[in-house]
């Protein structure tokens, strides 16, 4: 198993890290032509009207819905294999390596959260934007880590990469129970058969990704007319699929590796380039200091650090975790600052929370400048406390990340 899980690992990293090196590239020129004399063009192509279905089953939605709702399906049926795997053969399948990322995880998302509350109990129309700033975007921490090279030790990675995850899995919690309008009980019905079905050919260890994709497809369309945000779909049918299969495959794990060069390559910077997208004409001080572009922005960078660091060094203090080996508390922090780049997940979150398009360029205007900076310190930080030579793990500290 261990020689199975280290690959996937290091395989996971790399195209994670090279495709969060494709969003900020994907970020930068939506920013740039949302400035130029393209804008006009670029925000209009984004509420061009997409049909698509078939008889009296039709969707209806401009591009930019069909980007947030049916390609982030597909990231977060990546989510929710990551998730899966994680759980049952990763970083997440002891209480010896989960408890600190855990706790880490956990003040990573309660201090953000509780910072922007602080900053928009006078604007209560903000309120509902409280989880943005509580979200983390693995692909683009990863990137940024990459940077660095093998500098990084790996058990560092292992770290960031648990963090995240746990993180995902909050997110995924928070959106179904916080942002998910009103309900279509027929229709959920409909997808409580679909999500049955497809569970009964998780059971059977079906080996073939065929019934997963199609059933997901059809779980998704129920879910989308049902009123619960679409992509949980993603999240739900990625549950069913068996780690291993009766004729011996990996179906898991081979449906997780086909999707990661679209998702990192594709899906995501496609979302990035769709939604960081914002008009700076006019923005001063005054309006990076408003209520909610500095709540999130704050609580990014401010909350995540107080909130990994902290809750991770009383989890230590307290003997319910352990550092792993060859990671000090500087780097730790280090981590804590990637850990606020909340790009994706954030600006997802935002889009849930509010329909005003005054509301959502805040909302840009805070993730962004909260996730550069942080970008910008966690890099810094990370390069100065490293070591100049390339981290080599001893044997027990890569028998231990890859355990499983």
């Amino acid at each position: 198993m261990i020689s199975k899980v280290a690959p996937m690992l290091t395989d996971f990293l790399k195209k994670e890290s090279a495709g969060g090196i494709t969003l900020i590239v994907a970020a930068a020129l939506a920013l740039v032509i949302a400035n130029s004399a393209l804008a006009e063009g670029y925000f209009s192509a984004l509420q061009i009207p997409v049909v698509a279905g078939i008889g009296s089953a039709m969707i209806d939605k401009p591009l930019l819905l069909w980007i947030n709702d049916g390609l982030m399906a597909v990231f977060f049926f990546l989510v929710g294999l990551e998730v899966k795997r994680e759980a049952l053969v990763g970083q997440l399948n002891s209480w010896n390596k989960a408890s600190l990322p855990l706790a880490a995880a956990v003040g990573g998302m309660a201090i953000p959260a509780a910072i922007f509350i602080a900053f928009n109990t006078g604007s209560p129309e903000n309120l509902s934007g409280w989880a943005i700033p509580a979200a983390t975007d693995i692909a683009f921490a990863l990137g940024i880590l990459s940077l660095l090279g093998p500098r990084v030790p790996v058990a560092l990675k292992a770290l960031l990469l648990a963090i995240a995850v746990i993180d995902d899995i909050g997110a995924i919690a928070i959106i179904a129970l916080f942002y998910t309008a009103e309900t279509d009980i027929n229709m959920l019905i409909g997808g409580a058969i679909t999500l049955a079905v497809l569970a009964a050919f998780g059971r059977a260890k079906v080996g073939s990704s065929i019934p997963y994709v199609i059933l997901g497809i059809v779980l998704w369309v129920f879910v989308l007319k049902s009123g619960v945000h679409a992509t949980l779909a993603g999240v739900a049918a990625a549950m069913c699929v068996p780690v291993q299969a009766k004729d011996g495959s990996r179906p898991l794990e081979r449906m997780e590796h086909a999707l990661h060069p679209y998702v990192a390559f594709l899906v995501i910077p496609i979302f990035g380039f769709a939604n960081a997208g914002v008009s700076l004409s006019g923005v001063g001080l005054d309006t990076l200091l408003a209520p909610l572009p500095l709540g999130i922005a704050l609580g990014l960078l401010i909350g995540k650090q107080i909130g990994i660091v902290g809750f991770a060094w009383a989890a230590v203090k307290t003997g319910i975790a352990t550092l792993p080996e060859n990671v000090g508390w500087k780097q730790v922090h280090a981590v804590s600052l990637l850990a606020a780049i909340g790009f994706t997940m954030s600006l997802f979150i935002g889009n849930l929370a509010f329909a005003d398009p005054a509301q959502i360029d805040a909302v840009k205007i805070g993730v962004l400048s909260g996730s550069l900076i942080a970008a910008i310190a966690g890099f810094l930080l990370l390069k100065a406390t490293l070591p100049s030579a390339p981290a080599e793990p001893r044997r027990e500290e890569v028998a231990g990340t890859d355990e499983g």
